[in-house]
């Protein structure tokens, strides 16, 4: 499959331009990149994160996931792109602030920026099924809808495996305990989380509920999730 390739396209979109921070790719350095990651997320506001609100919504394979149907505002606090962009550094990152700066324990496995081959390739499937089936959290996916993300996913170069494997994806069952059981380290969990985060509305009860289902199949502990949403809402 090529999950990263696709992956890395959705984080480009996010963040607004191959110019950007660059967060899909694999050659950077998580620490530096933590170190300025807020500074360069911070002061945003409402102008979200340089990216074009209006075309993302409009149109692809991201816009399409999120839902623009769902009566969204453009560059509202929903829409946080810049979490989607830098997930795996967003989420070390609360890792490190939810244990003070003592955030370096091998056994909780390494931010997707760091990760190379096979290891990438799975935490990236990991991340886009997380993505789907937060879009499908508030149950309003119909036929028509699953055919247009998959045709704009497949636009994006995914090859006949990883189609046949989003097809499986929206005809699952809305599973958060199956979802979790993915996951392969304690940080692909907070990325799966905070990705998830990042593509719902959680004032809506629907979607609130997943996040609550999935943060309970991941195990995360109830601080370690608001972390994980602080650092969404911040990245918005």
């Amino acid at each position: 499959m090529n999950a990263k390739g696709i992956l890395d396209q959705l984080m480009k979109q996010a963040g607004g331009s191959s110019g950007g921070k660059g967060q899909g790719s694999s050659g950077f350095d998580v620490n530096q990149l933590m170190n300025g990651l807020s500074s360069q997320l911070s002061g945003r506001g409402s102008q979200g994160s340089g990216v074009d609100m209006k075309s993302l919504l409009g149109g692809g394979a991201l816009g399409l996931l999120i839902g623009s149907k769902r009566g969204r505002k453009v560059g509202g606090k929903a829409l946080k792109y810049g979490a989607i962009a830098g997930v795996g550094v967003l989420a070390w990152k609360a890792w490190q602030n939810y244990q003070s700066g003592q955030g370096d324990d091998a056994r909780e496995g390494q931010p997707l920026e760091r990760l190379q081959g096979q290891q990438q390739e799975r935490r990236s499937l990991e991340i886009l099924q997380a993505m789907i089936m937060a879009a499908r959290a508030d149950g309003h996916i119909d036929e028509a809808e699953r055919a247009q993300l998959t045709e704009q996913i497949d636009a994006l170069g995914a090859d006949e495996e990883l189609h046949a494997w989003v097809e499986r994806q929206f005809q699952a069952p809305l599973d958060a305990e199956a979802l979790a059981k993915q996951a392969d380290s304690p940080q692909a969990a907070r990325e799966m989380y905070l990705v998830s985060v990042a593509m719902i509305d959680d004032q809506n009860p629907m979607e609130r509920a997943w996040l609550d289902q999935l943060a309970k199949a991941l195990k995360l502990e109830p601080d370690m999730a608001t972390e994980l949403e602080k650092q969404a809402l911040e990245a918005s």
